[in-house]
This record gives C-alpha cells, structure tokens and sequence, in this order.
C-alpha cells in the first residue's frame, strides 16, 4: 500500500518547500494539490496556480510522485494542459501523475462564462477531453474538431519523459466515466458515492464496491485486466477518521487494501480547517508508526 498527501496550494511558499520536504524525508509515496482557481471555503483566501505549485514542488523535492488530484476540463483545455504536463514531467524527471475528472458545479465551471454543464454533459466532457489528451500525448501531434474542445495542429513536443505519457489517474464513480477509465487509467480514483448519499463507513464500501464490479465489467468490454489499473482512495470526504490515530489508519488501510486499493491520499491536516482538523504531527506518527506496516 503506498500513501500520499493532498496539500492545499494556499499557504506561504517557504512554509510549502519545508512541509513538502519533510513529507518526502518521511517516506510518503506521492504529493497532491487540487486543481481549482478558488475552492468551496477557500473561496476569497489565497490560493496558488497549480501548475506552477506543483514545479515549484518538483524543484525542491527528488524522489516523491506529485499530482493533480484533479484536474478537470471546467476551465483547461486539452492542448494546453498536454503541454503543462509534458513540461512538468521533465521538470520532475518523470515523476508527474495527471490525475483527472469530470469537474463539478463550483465557481470554477462559471470563471469563464456560461452556464455550467450538468451532470451528464460533465461527464461526455470529460471523455473526449481524455480522448484528446491522450492521443496528443502519445502521438505528440493531434488536431480534433468536437462538441466541447477544438484544436488545429496542437503539438506536444519533445513528449513526456515517461512513456507512452504521463499516468492518467481518473476519478471515475459512474458508468460512463468508469467506462472511460476502463479505456485510458493506469490509477483509478475515488472517494465513494459522489453525491455523498451515504457517507458512513458501511455506505462508502458498498458504493465503493459497486463502482468496482462496475469497473471491472467495463474492463472486461475494453478487453483490458484491470488488474493493470492501480487504484487510489481519497480519504477525508466522509464521516469516518482514518487520521484520529495510528490504529484507525492502519485499521482502514487494511480494509481499503481487501477492497482493492493500492494508494491512499489523506488531507494534510490544517489548523485553520474546520474539516481536517487533526492535529498535524498525526502526519509524522503515521510515517513512523503505520507506513512500515503497511509495506
């Protein structure tokens, strides 16, 4: 099982570079931001441009995996994201994973105008933006004329140092989009139900589960093992606390592991929170304590 953290990009850069470097002493496996131009509660407070967070990040930071967990076509387009992503993973010298999703109904689906898409646009969206970006970080050079995205000749040149392309890790948690990671996810994504209809323990592992019978019949359509899709859970959006101790962790990883999973990405802690509000040193008891168990 490896593990990972979600950092929020609002804080001080230097406060940034030495909790990030910190993380990666530890041995965390991989390094998370959000994808928005301003989120839920941190609406009106500082909120850095992701891509140049997470450069800033590869800069100070050699060995740890750094990701969008996720980035959405709300307000990228495909030509340009391919590009920022293909700088980025040679910045980091591979290290670089897209993580991927549909978007949501937030500030970020109207920054730029418009009405926002409702749940089903959302999610036709979203596959032909991964349509795209994938063919044009393969091939390197793409032109494509469709419903939500136009591009004439894009190039994404020299190609990512990783190949065939940087790793999609899609957040996927109905049919079409789980249809869709079937195809394109070397990681697939979730937190459970994504409309939050049952956020107990119980609930989340039956809409878990579901997702993954699910998951697994797509792969069986797309003639693809999905033992070949690793599988991460974002911890943090329910009502159970993986984080209240060492025990709780290890207790969820354990079940998260029967389940499948073979990542799991909690919220860094923040005293100014009124969700993730454990203690921060949590962070380096988990390090200590429960990253050897669960290797």
């Amino acid at each position: 099982m490896r593990v990972g953290v979600l950092l929020l990009p609002t804080d001080p850069w230097p406060e940034t570079v030495g909790r990030v470097r910190r993380l990666e002493s530890l041995g965390y496996d991989h390094l998370w931001t959000y994808d928005h131009l301003s989120w839920r509660r941190y609406r009106d407070r500082a909120w850095h441009a992701t891509f140049p967070w997470l450069t800033g990040i590869a800069g100070v930071t050699e060995r740890v995996r750094i990701g969008t967990l996720v980035t959405t076509p709300n307000f990228r387009h495909p030509a340009l994201l391919a590009k920022d992503a293909m700088t980025l993973d040679h910045i980091s010298e591979g290290r670089l994973v897209l993580g991927i999703g549909a978007g949501g109904s937030g500030f970020d689906s109207t920054v730029l105008g418009g009405e926002p898409p409702g749940p089903r646009d959302r999610a036709a969206r979203l596959v032909e933006f991964v349509e795209v970006l994938d063919r044009l970080l393969r091939d390197g050079e793409a032109s494509h004329d469709g419903t939500w995205f136009r591009m004439d000749g894009a190039q994404v040149l020299p190609g990512c140092v990783q190949r065939p392309r940087v790793p999609f890790a899609l957040a996927a948690g109905g049919p079409t989009t789980l249809a869709l990671a079937a195809r394109f996810a070397d990681n697939w994504v979730t937190y459970g139900d994504p409309e939050y209809r049952d956020t107990t323990p119980a609930g989340v592992e039956a809409a878990v589960r579901a997702q993954r019978e699910r998951l697994e019949a797509a792969c069986a359509d797309a003639g693809r093992d999905p033992a070949d899709i690793d599988s991460t859970y974002l911890i943090g959006n329910t009502d159970e606390r993986p984080l209240a101790s060492v025990g709780a962790f290890v207790d969820f990883a354990g079940r998260a592991a029967a389940l499948g999973f073979t990542d799991l990405v909690f919220h860094h802690p923040r005293p100014d929170d009124p969700v993730w509000t454990e203690p921060e040193a949590i962070v380096e008891q988990l390090a200590v304590e429960a990253l050897p168990q669960l290797r």
